[in-house]
């Protein structure tokens, strides 16, 4: 009989696949700010990319203070998002959409990790792990910005590009 696995096994698989998911997002985010046109987004991008090499920082830190090995184990849902990212950058090339398919496809990203972060704090809240709601805490506020100014810059010019090609 298999041994019982509770909330601390929950989260520990969690952050790995966490880990996992922000180590793939480190690699993808260039490829989206080399396809992005808008000069504004471009830049959203790449400030993202130096504040997710912080974010993975800080998740090393977690798994220190759990005395678990910072590893990551293959997370599906993120794969499927970057894969549909991947799709946008070769179908939408050099069109007026493309940036808006792009931030469509980032903002899927923000949301994916708006969710694992939240949960992984009340997780790690729960567990007793103070050090690590702090941490978890921080990314989670990082990611909100994030999402929020994708969409501002969504809002202010991305969308209105795009529909100039109807």
């Amino acid at each position: 009989m298999a041994a019982e696995k509770g909330l601390e096994t929950l989260f520990h698989d969690t952050l790995k696949d966490i880990y996992f998911a922000e180590k793939k997002i480190l690699k993808t985010l260039p490829k989206m700010a080399k396809a992005a046109q808008s000069a504004e987004l471009k830049a959203a991008f790449e400030k993202h990319c130096g504040e997710t090499e912080g974010q993975i920082e800080r998740l090393e830190q977690v798994f220190e203070i759990i005395g678990k090995p910072a590893r990551g184990k293959t997370c599906a849902a993120i794969v499927g998002i970057t894969d549909e990212g991947a799709e946008i950058i070769s179908e939408y090339k050099g069109t007026l959409a493309i940036d808006a398919g792009l931030l469509a496809a980032a903002q899927a990203v923000e949301h994916y990790e708006i969710s694992r972060y939240g949960t992984l704090s009340a997780w790690a809240k729960q567990l007793g792990y103070k050090e690590a709601v702090t941490l978890l805490q921080a990314t989670l506020a990082e990611e909100s910005a994030t999402d929020k100014a994708l969409t501002q810059i969504a809002k202010a010019t991305i969308n209105q590009y795009a529909m100039a090609a109807e």
